[in-house]
């Protein structure tokens, strides 16, 4: 890693007064926590733009349904790799830097897709734009549980993972807008140009570790105990992350968070044609209709740490069961209910609700509690890794299993098949979700041997 995104060396404490240095605490986890929020909704505006310009490209003959698959497969596989390796380098980084860096070159990816007509490119640009895509995520997670208590970070985590949702309400509206009055490259265009000022300000507001500006991790300045020992310590954090690439219950959540991924993203790429050709919806029509995905998701995203925290009393297990059912029977009654824009409008409901939560809660929530918090980005990174291979492959197996014929010259697309596979993903997640169902948390670890000295039960 370029010594520019590294973190920098920890300051010795201030000498100011406890309450002098929780008011500054307080005033740099708010600039943070708006800078995750706007900053990770953001990089969603951006990776979203596809989803809408699909068939506006297919109907101009720009690309065909297998290059649309391409395209959306080599984003997801550059996208896994990307957030393996850089949920690693996040343990690592100075996270504005990394992070606002990453959605500045995003940006720049998305404007030349606009202005470019070749197939090649389009898939070459859409792979590099999913690289400069992977940094959100886990660098996001890291600065949270850099900056947050264990009692601040359930509500802030689930909060943070409502923000994707904002990002898909805007490209569902505004970016949906764009592109049927002045066509699909101003999707591109527009959704560059705002991760391009987006950068900007997120380098402004986001901050690296609390230790580089003089003040104690959070665990000691809100009194909850400091639970990382030597946590600038680039041997214990390596120690920490090969710690968890050998923990069963990480993988089996990161094949769960997988499963659900197949699900999800089928959604958010495919959706928007499925409901065009299966139910008959302008391109407009269709924008609105999924702005209810992303705004339920939001609430289900938020309410999922509400919920586990109150409700449950800390048990994530519960309420991931719940949220997993939900998206079962959402997409059930989007493929198999009556033809109605309320019932579709509930079901797309019922599945951004879930979905919402089920990423807070699979996707880094999980086995973020149960593993050492120095390894963090690493646990998001493997998760990722798992979660974008599987969604790389669901942009190539739904192409495949849509149906295309034409008829007098127009083209019609049949989900038929696409749809039983998105509905079996969803119920796999929930069955390998059950066995982390009584997983320890891991307290310790042993220095020399790398493995548990000491655990406890799960809340």
């Amino acid at each position: 890693m370029l010594n520019f995104f590294k973190t920098r060396p920890d300051l010795p404490l201030l000498s100011s007064s406890k309450a002098e240095m929780l008011k500054r605490y307080k005033s740099y986890q708010w600039q943070v926590f708006i800078g995750l929020i706007f900053g990770y909704a953001m990089f969603y505006v951006v990776r979203m733009a596809l989803g809408v310009v699909k068939k506006p490209m297919l109907d101009a003959g720009i690309v065909t349904l297998e290059e649309l698959g391409i395209m959306g497969s080599a984003f997801f596989f550059t996208y896994a790799f990307g957030k393996f390796l850089n949920g690693f380098l996040s343990d690592y980084a100075n996270i504005g830097r990394f992070m606002s860096f990453s959605l500045l070159l995003s940006g720049v990816a998305s404007i030349f897709m606009g202005m470019n007509t070749v197939a090649f490119f389009f898939v070459l640009l859409w792979g590099l734009n999913g690289w400069f895509q992977s940094v959100g995520s886990a660098p996001s997670c890291v600065s949270i549980y850099q900056w947050f208590s264990p009692k601040q970070r359930g509500s802030r985590y689930s909060i943070w993972g409502g923000s994707r949702n904002i990002g898909e309400g805007i490209t569902w509206i505004l970016t949906a807008s764009l592109v049927s009055y002045f066509g699909w490259r101003a999707g591109f265009i527009g959704a560059g140009i705002a991760g391009v000022v987006a950068s900007l300000i997120m380098f402004k507001l986001l901050k690296d570790r609390p230790q580089t500006y003089g003040m104690p991790d959070p665990g000691t300045a809100f009194e909850e105990g400091t639970e990382i020992k030597k946590a600038n310590d680039p041997k214990e954090t390596r120690r920490a992350q090969m710690f968890i690439l050998k923990q069963p219950v990480v993988w089996l959540i990161a094949l769960a968070c997988a499963a659900m991924y197949i699900s999800r993203y089928a959604m958010s790429s495919w959706a928007v044609l499925f409901l065009q050709e299966q139910k008959g919806y302008s391109l407009i029509d269709a924008g609105f209709a999924m702005s209810m995905y992303p705004t339920a998701g939001l609430a289900g995203a938020i309410l999922s740490g509400i919920l586990s925290d109150k409700v449950f009393k800390g048990n994530r297990n519960i309420p991931n069961l719940l949220y997993g059912l939900t998206n079962i029977a959402g997409m059930c009654l989007m493929f198999f209910g009556p033809d109605n824009r309320i019932v579709d409008a509930v079901a797309l409901s019922m599945i951004g609700f879930s979905i919402g939560g089920l990423v807070v809660f699979l996707a880094g929530l999980i086995a973020c509690d149960l593993m050492p918090k120095n390894a963090v980005g690493a646990v998001k990174g493997l998760i990722g890794l798992c979660s974008y291979i599987a969604a790389s492959a669901q942009e190539l197996i739904s192409a495949s299993l849509i149906t295309v014929t034409e008829v007098e010259g127009v083209k019609h697309y049949d989900f038929g098949n696409a749809q039983y596979f998105w509905l079996a993903a969803g119920v796999v997640s929930v069955l390998l979700a059950l066995t982390v169902w009584n997983a320890k948390k891991v307290v310790d670890i042993d220095e020399a041997e790398g493995k548990p000295l000491k655990t406890q039960t799960a809340s």
